[in-house]
Parts: structure tokens; C-alpha cells; sequence
């Protein structure tokens, strides 16, 4: 294979060391394709990263899910510690006893407590006690997970779909995709690698190889619209003349990493994505994103971003 020999330091490798993979260093969301094992079955290690990085369907599942266990398991105490101590329960059948202990369950933890139903007894009054103790704490976690979900800063870039070899400058060809920023907010400050790895079946042993592709231009200082990066395919590109076959039989991958300060939170985001082989055109030029209506003003369309045309090479 056409590939420089030399290859990046271990410690940038994006830590898979020199080992062959036959996966995305990185998947297309930006999420680290690595699998953790031999973790406790009930450890606590990553609950809170998890919790505020997962997508809203899961979160809201978790907490409903959570909201209605707990009532379920406090309106079978109640009607263990004998449903004659919630004055006002006047179920007749042993469901209609456990819907009253139910839905006291529930006006009790959000200590709503309309009044139709009280508990009387000692025993009865402490589990409402504790039950009221542990709703309250219950909603403030809730709460300030909702809030840490709202407030942590992140980058939404939009990644075209594909990369292309594309004609440019005037006589050479370019390894580029296109991004841009989802959000209305600004982004300023950017700075972007792109890491090239191939497994290299030479020596006698399979290894995985890392390259730092140089870029036309690796800095933005601010992303207004669109941005396409460029590798140029020269005679210093490690992809100089190396064909699709070649990157299909070893497995190549190439790792995007963006780094940029978002001007709203006033801190410091990044974003990640991968490509792998055959998410490579060869032969295409991308089409414009953005354009003027009729007013004059510049409009981008985000859901052209991956629009592209062939082109001779």
C-alpha cells in the first residue's frame, strides 16, 4: 500500500494503541466505539454522565419509570400495613384498595396532599413521612439532572454524510468534507484534526497506523456558515495515489475532532464524528449550501450540507 512508513507517536493514537480494529475508532455521533467491561453489576461509576448524556426518550423513561415503581412499591407497603389506616380509602374491592394507596403514594411523595385521603397510626404516619422525605429528595435529583441537561455546553454540527476526492485548485484533487453549526449560537475559535488509520498487514504482523492528515486550513475564527475542509492529495499526503481497493482491504478510517468556543455558555465545546471507507465518493463536488433570498439576506439550508455533484477528476 502507497502509505508513508512513518507513523504517528503512540500517545496520539487516539488511545487504541497499535493494535488492528475492524470498527470506527469513533462512530458517526461522536461517541468512543470502545465497550467497558468488568465493572460491578451495580456500580455507580459512570450514573450521572450517563444519565445526562442520554438521548430525552431514555431520560424521560427513566424518570417516569422510576416515578411509578416507587409509588407501585409504597401503595403495596401501604396496603401491607393495613389500607384501614388511610382514612378516607373507601375501596371495596382489594384493586380498588391498591389504586386509594396508589394515588396517596403519589400526593404524598409531591406532598400535594389534597386531604381526601390521610394516614392515621403511628406505623402509617411514618411510612408517609419517609415516603415525603424521599420524595423530596427524588424531585431535586430530578430537577437537577433536567437543569444539568439543559445547561452543559455541547457543539450540534451537522457533518455531510459523505467525503469526496474532488477537484481543486486548478490541476490537483482534495479529500474534503463539509460541516456546520446546527445552533444559532457562535462559534468562534475553531480548530480541527483529522486523524487517518489504516491496519498495515506488513512486517510479518497486522498493526494499526495513525497519520495526522495536514489540512488547508486547520483554524476558522468564527463559523458563520459552512466550512469544508480540505485535505490536499499531493505527493506529501500519506493518500497520495492510494486507491479505493487499498483503503477497503485495510480497513481505513478517518477520525474527525473539532474544537471551538461557544460564545453563549463562554466555554469550550467539541464535537466528533468518523468516516469510514466506504463512506468515500471518489469523483464528486459539493454544492452550495447556502444563498440569498429574495430580501438579500444569506439563508444556510442545513439539509444540504451533504449535497453533492460528480466531477471529473
Amino acid at each position: 500500500m502507497a502509505i508513508a512508513k512513518k507513523h504517528i507517536n503512540p500517545e496520539d493514537d487516539l488511545g487504541f494503541g497499535r493494535q488492528a480494529v475492524a470498527q470506527r475508532v469513533i462512530n458517526r455521533d461522536g461517541s468512543v466505539n470502545v465497550n467497558r467491561k468488568g465493572l460491578p453489576l451495580l456500580s455507580t461509576t459512570d450514573t450521572y454522565n450517563h444519565l445526562i448524556s442520554m438521548s430525552w426518550t431514555k431520560f424521560w423513561l427513566v424518570v417516569l419509570s422510576g416515578y411509578l415503581v416507587t409509588n407501585i412499591v409504597f401503595a403495596f407497603i401501604y396496603n401491607l400495613a393495613g389500607i384501614e389506616n388511610l382514612h378516607g380509602a373507601d375501596g371495596k374491592t382489594t384493586i380498588e384498595h391498591f389504586f386509594d394507596a396508589f394515588f396517596f403514594s403519589a400526593q404524598t411523595m409531591s406532598t400535594v396532599g389534597y386531604g381526601h385521603i390521610s394516614p392515621r397510626g403511628i406505623l402509617t404516619n411514618s411510612i408517609a413521612a419517609l415516603e415525603s422525605m424521599l420524595g423530596l429528595l427524588a424531585f431535586a435529583l430530578a430537577t437537577g439532572l433536567l437543569y444539568g441537561r439543559f445547561s452543559r455546553p455541547s457543539a450540534k454540527i451537522a457533518y455531510s454524510n459523505r467525503m469526496l476526492v474532488a477537484p481543486y485548485l486548478t490541476d490537483q484533487k482534495g479529500l474534503m468534507f463539509r460541516l456546520a453549526n446546527r445552533r444559532n449560537n457562535t462559534l468562534i475559535d475553531l480548530s480541527i484534526d483529522v486523524i487517518f488509520s489504516y491496519n498495515d498487514y506488513s512486517d510479518g504482523k497486522t498493526v494499526r497506523k495513525f497519520f495526522p492528515l495536514s489540512l488547508e486550513r486547520s483554524k476558522a475564527s468564527i463559523l458563520t456558515l459552512s466550512w469544508t475542509v480540505v485535505h490536499p492529495l499531493d505527493e506529501d499526503s500519506p493518500l497520495y495515489q492510494v486507491t479505493p481497493e487499498e483503503l477497503k482491504a485495510t480497513n481505513a478510517n478517518f477520525a474527525i475532532l473539532l474544537k471551538a468556543y461557544d460564545d453563549t455558555f463562554s466555554q469550550t465545546v467539541h464535537s466528533r464524528t468518523s468516516y469510514q471507507y466506504d463512506e468515500l465518493i471518489c469523483g464528486g463536488k459539493f454544492t452550495p449550501a447556502f444563498y440569498t433570498d429574495e430580501s438579500g439576506k444569506v439563508s444556510l439550508d442545513l439539509s444540504q450540507i451533504g449535497n453533492y455533484t460528480d466531477a471529473k477528476l
